[in-house]
């Protein structure tokens, strides 16, 4: 069946990522709009949403901003210009501000209370109450603090990105014969932002307090004297996507490192102050970050919603968060067993985190740096976490004098720092460090040992979809695969030799890479699904993935829509993809799937008139990805693991009713709802009763 071509020219066909983006981060505030869900478990999507608000600002408004400053007025693929985009975002990002200090305010606190854990805000204060913090400010508090009066010899401060910050009204006359007019009191960053009461002064075992109330209620004794007339909190974002011209310096360790120290005082991007913060202050203060009054963000609430997922913690309540479980270790992967050897047996191994055990991947390079056979390990990096097993058994294994080579990526975003650190420590240890391919990103997650097999050398290989950070492990959705693959780990190898060599004509035999076969290798598939199409065979297309951006890709997919096949996508945040459209991609379904544990595998699908393909990759379909990246797409090709991965990558996901939201063809997002007395189908749930233990 071929539908008629696309006439309708009053939508663009693809959708504004950035606004994209806001919609993202509105179906994470649902979650915490959720009575379904445990209550701490809502608080946490609360924090999770102002967080990904923060980076939006930081990285997304920041490169928008830049392009206004350098007179970009070119349309993007949806058709608008940057400054249509940023009028647009500053509706949008408002509007998604307010709910969540609805959500604060008039849901979260209300039911955290009925459940006795209570902020105790600072009209309601005792007497009891008020004496505790009175001390807990002189002792904890007063010693830490600045105060900065702003004359012309103190002008204002340099205030750092994301930090808490009190601006003060004041009067009277100082022993200098100054005249009191405004001060500025930064706090801490190392202070926390929510503190437990004393349990006899508060009457109760969970009543916590503000840092702000608690500044609030005594900034005045910074101000010996002088007559206190408002005191107000703000925060300042500023752009951190960090820019360095690696071509004009030779080492890019030493020219991250001197970026870093940049990232705290980018340009500003928004202000948030309390929302009972005087017009004329909210100018002034506007006025010293040459922002404009659509970036003010006036709140009602802590200015950083964030950090109130310390509480998180701070409660022992288990029956308000989801029930804790065992992540599943296969026997053949357990304790005391070669994980050299049951790859040799098993030919290929398939993890699925978190629901899977993170740990043999951790005992892939561990095991590897103590086994005499083993002669040479490699391994991608681009997150691993502070206190890293993964790193420690490099290290160990390069102070025993096996050959490792660590391909760390100076650029994670935010994890420059930790990286610049881990590289450092490597290479005191005797292994080489690489900091993959100037201007590509190395985003691979790949790991070779070279094991001495009596008289020849064998590879062995692990591939993800996901970094090597036992963190992320727990909290992200994603898989694992080791094979000892004769034609992978020439692959792999290969790759290796891109990134710490130079070299022209490797081609790979299994995998697809970016920057050079990932994308026409999609292209291809997808045109080859067309054709089958066309031929009148079936034709199906499945893919899950964190984003979709990428306009050919999305082109060839509306290509395929109405040459009809069936294309069935599963992308957690930003989809530019507009489904739905008659004439255009009305076979095209999307769905965005969200819960416990973040989505974040990159699965791809193809039916091949029955002859199935099925691929996993690092690489979402994002033009960053495709063409300033190297990442890997690798293909399951065992029956068996090629048929558990359509299950639990896509017929459960397509099925879920519980946190599935179905895209339209106008760009918005609806929650699916069950239907009468539908039973619940939740894909995360059934996965953790299907393969781990619960505690």
């Amino acid at each position: 069946m071929t539908n008629a071509p696309y006439q309708d020219t009053s939508l663009p066909d693809l959708l504004n990522r950035e606004i994209n983006l806001l919609k993202f981060n509105r179906r994470v505030l649902e979650l915490s709009q959720d009575n379904s869900l445990p209550l701490l478990e809502r608080l946490r999507f609360l924090c999770i949403s102002s967080s990904n608000l923060d980076e939006f600002f930081e990285v997304r408004i920041g490169s928008l901003k830049q392009q206004i400053q350098h007179g970009v007025t070119r349309p993007d693929d949806s058709g608008m210009t940057p400054q249509e985009q940023l009028n647009a975002i500053s509706d949008g990002a408002h509007a998604l501000v307010r709910d969540q200090y609805h959500t604060l305010n008039d849901v979260v606190i209300p039911a955290l209370a009925g459940q006795g854990i209570q902020f105790l805000r600072r009209t309601h204060w005792n007497e009891a109450q008020a004496l505790w913090v009175k001390h807990y400010f002189r002792r904890e508090l007063l010693p830490l603090l600045t105060p900065l009066g702003l004359d012309p010899a103190h002008p204002f401060p340099r205030v750092l990105n994301k930090s808490l910050n009190f601006v003060v009204s004041l009067e009277g006359t100082d022993d200098f014969g100054r005249e009191g007019w405004m001060a500025v009191v930064q706090a801490p960053r190392a202070l926390p932002r929510i503190i437990r009461m004393d349990e006899e002064a508060a009457g109760s075992e969970n009543s916590f307090v503000f840092l702000s109330s608690i500044i609030h209620a005594h900034v005045g004794e910074l101000f010996p004297g002088m007559q206190l007339t408002g005191c107000y909190q703000f925060r300042l974002t500023r752009n951190s996507d960090l820019l360095v011209d690696v071509d004009e310096d030779d080492d890019l360790l030493k020219t991250l490192e001197g970026g870093l120290l940049e990232r705290n005082y980018g340009d500003a991007v928004r202000l948030e102050v309390a929302d009972n913060c005087p017009d004329d202050i909210a100018e002034f203060l506007l006025e010293q970050f040459g922002l404009e009054r659509r970036e003010l963000f006036q709140v009602h609430g802590p200015v950083n919603l964030n950090r109130l997922t310390a509480l998180y913690d701070l409660v022992d309540r288990p029956d308000l968060k989801f029930p804790p479980i065992t992540p599943a270790l296969p026997a053949e992967l357990g304790p005391g067993e070669n994980i050299f050897d049951t790859i040799e047996n098993r030919g290929n191994v398939l993890l699925h985190h978190p629901y899977q055990s993170f740990v043999p991947v951790i005992e892939f390079v561990r095991q590897a740096a103590v086994d005499p056979k083993v002669m040479a390990i490699k391994m991608t990096l681009y997150r691993t976490g502070r206190e890293s097993a993964i790193v420690d058994a490099l290290e160990l294994a390069a102070r025993a004098g096996k050959e490792v080579t660590a391909v760390i990526e100076l650029r994670a975003r935010f994890d420059e720092e930790s990286n610049i650190r881990m590289a450092t420590r490597l290479q005191k240890a005797g292994a080489y460090v690489a900091y993959g391919i100037v201007g590509y990103k190395t985003h691979a997650k790949m790991t070779l040992v070279v094991r001495r097999d009596g008289a020849r050398l064998k590879r062995f290989v692990h591939l993800g979809t996901g970094n090597y950070h036992a963190g992320t492990a727990r909290a992200y959705t994603d898989w694992a695969f080791f094979t000892d693959d004769r034609l992978i780990g020439d692959d792999v190898n290969k790759l290796f030799m891109q990134l710490t060599g130079l070299g022209r004509g490797m081609r790979l035999k299994r995998l697809l890479q970016s920057p050079f076969t990932l994308h026409q290798g999609m292209m291809d598939r997808i045109q080859r699904e067309a054709d089958h199409a066309r031929q009148g065979k079936a034709a199906l297309i499945r893919a899950k993935m964190n984003a979709l951006i990428d306009p050919y890709i999305i082109r060839a997919l509306y290509a395929a829509s109405q040459a009809g096949v069936k294309v069935e996508l599963i992308v957690r945040g930003v989809c530019c993809l507009r489904p739905g459209v008659p004439g255009l991609s009305e076979n095209i379904h999307v769905r965005s799937v969200m819960g416990r544990f973040l989505e974040h595998p990159r699965v791809f699908y193809f039916h091949n008139d029955g002859d199935e393909e099925l691929f996993l990759s690092s690489a979402d379909w994002m033009p960053r990805n495709f063409f300033t990246r190297m990442e890997t797409c690798f293909p399951i090709e065992a029956p068996e693991l090629r048929k558990r991965v359509i299950r639990e990558s896509f017929e459960l996901y397509l099925a879920d009713n519980t946190g599935a939201w179905v895209l339209g063809p106008d760009g918005e997002y609806t929650r699916v709802h069950r239907h009468g007395n539908a039973k619940p189908r939740s894909a995360q749930q059934t996965l953790v009763e299907e393969l781990t233990k619960l505690v």
